[in-house]
């Protein structure tokens, strides 16, 4: 392996490879979002490869404001729901969903010995 450091998207390659080797989806190590922030040139670490607190914050981050909006367009807007229980309500469920799944992220981080992304080399 060369000493070369890896561009982002040479990692990224690297890394699917190395987590399809360890049976994970492509679902999974790269989410919707991640995908779209890497074509937009963002160099984010994947979330198999991200610490909790920012995990949780972007997965909550997005949840809340997806689910939030559905939720308004959906049922929130004919009901006439109060602009501050529809915060508090997206808020509540961003926060749940944000630590369940940096949980799991980190879960499988640790299950296959996946280190931080700026330490992360893959497998030859």
């Amino acid at each position: 392996m060369s000493n070369e450091p890896m561009t982002h998207q040479e990692k990224i390659e690297r890394m699917y490879r190395h987590t399809d080797a360890l049976g994970i989806s492509r679902g999974t190590v790269a989410p919707p979002a991640w995908r779209l922030m890497w074509k937009l040139g963002l160099e984010v670490p994947p979330p198999l490869f991200a610490p909790f607190l920012p995990m949780a914050l972007a997965m909550g981050g997005f949840f809340a404001v997806g689910w939030g909006l559905l939720m308004w367009l959906g049922f929130w807007a004919r009901q006439g729901m109060p602009l501050a229980g529809m915060f508090v309500s997206a808020l509540a469920a961003g926060v749940l969903f944000g630590l369940i799944m940096a949980g799991i992220y980190r879960h499988l981080a640790r299950k296959h010995g996946l280190p931080a992304w700026a330490e992360y080399r893959g497998t030859p």
